[in-house]
Formats: C-alpha cells, structure tokens, sequence
C-alpha cells in the first residue's frame, strides 16, 4: 500500500493523474538548509525525512511504501522556498524575472526494507517582469505556497519564456521519474486506479 508523505495538494493531483492509487499520511519536517548543504543534497534529504516520518507512522501497515518530496527554486546558490508575505513573494519574483533558474525535485521511497530515489532537476526562464506585473501577480494569492512564488501550472505560465525539464517537476512532482521508481517498489500498473 502506497502513502504520499504531503500535504501538497498539486502533488496528490498530480499522483492521480498518473492513476496511482494512495493514501496520505500528515507529516511535518522542517525545511531548514543546513550552513554549505548542496542544494540537491538539501532538496533530497528534506525528501527522505518526509518519507520516513511518514513510515513511521504507518509502520504497523503490512506491505507500506511511503512516497516523500521536495521541491526547491535554486538561483545563484540560493534556495528560494516558499514566500512569507507578499513583500517577500515580490522580491523572489524580482530576482527570478529575466533569468533562468533551476527547479529541484527529488522523490523518496521508502518501506520496511529498504529506500531509493530519483530526481529531476529542470530550468525554467521567466520573461522581464516590471513592478506592477509582480505586484498583479502576487495580489492573485497565487504565490503563496509555492518554491519560488509561482505556479507553472496556473497565471505564471504566462511569464514562462522557456522550460527545460519537468513540467511535472516544476510543479512539484516529475511524474516520469516518479513513475519509474514507483515501479521499482512494485507500484506498476497492477496498482493503479482503474
């Protein structure tokens, strides 16, 4: 049995689309970048600490897989999560605008015996944005909740001027490469929704 250690809702979306049958298990994992922690190593181990606080929850559940993600905006050396305020959305967006940056997405499973994981790591190009473009932008609510304070899969897509990778991945899930490690664990098409 397949639990999705998130509280994202884009990634349950996301899951279903694929027809991956799960449940979902609450956990709550600080995600606080260690002093010289390497972006994919930071974006990974959040990853796995949801996926094992997940198991660990559901342990008593004979045959559990947990699943657990993260996914980080990374510009310059610098990780851009989710924003606190608008001011901080805003400032996020200023940075971003007119640049390429990377999108990390690493998928943890694990189970009773043992865990693996892949990642996807795509570059997204926003277009130049003036103030009030931001401004419009963040006042939508969109932002919020997001790595970076955009979402690919809603207005932002609009500023998107070019995307090398996952669009999954951007989004919060590379269904390709989640696809493959789920099958990995077993979690083929004999386990998908009908």
């Amino acid at each position: 049995m397949l639990f999705l250690a998130s509280k994202s809702p884009r990634r349950r979306q996301l899951l279903e689309q694929i027809g991956i049958r799960f449940d979902i298990v609450d956990v709550d994992v600080p995600e606080v970048r260690a002093e010289g922690e390497p972006d994919v190593d930071y974006v990974s181990r959040v990853a796995r600490e949801k996926a094992g606080a997940g198991l660990l929850q559901v342990v008593a559940v004979p045959g559990a897989i947990v699943m657990g993600a993260d996914t980080e905006v990374e510009l310059d050396g610098e990780i851009f999560g989710k924003p606190a305020d608008a001011a901080d959305a805003a400032a996020m967006l200023g940075r971003l605008a007119g640049r390429t940056h990377r999108v990390i997405s690493v998928v943890w499973c694990i189970d009773a015996g043992r865990e693996d994981h892949v990642t996807s790591i795509s570059e997204v190009s926003l277009a130049a944005m003036d103030r009030a473009s931001i401004d419009a932008y963040v006042a939508t609510g969109e932002a919020f909740g997001k790595a970076g304070a955009y979402a690919i899969q809603g207005r932002a897509a609009a500023f998107v001027s070019h995307l090398s990778g996952s669009h999954s991945g951007v989004m919060g899930l590379p269904l390709h490469e989640t696809s493959l490690l789920l099958g990995r664990f077993g979690q083929g098409a004999e386990s998908r929704a009908h």
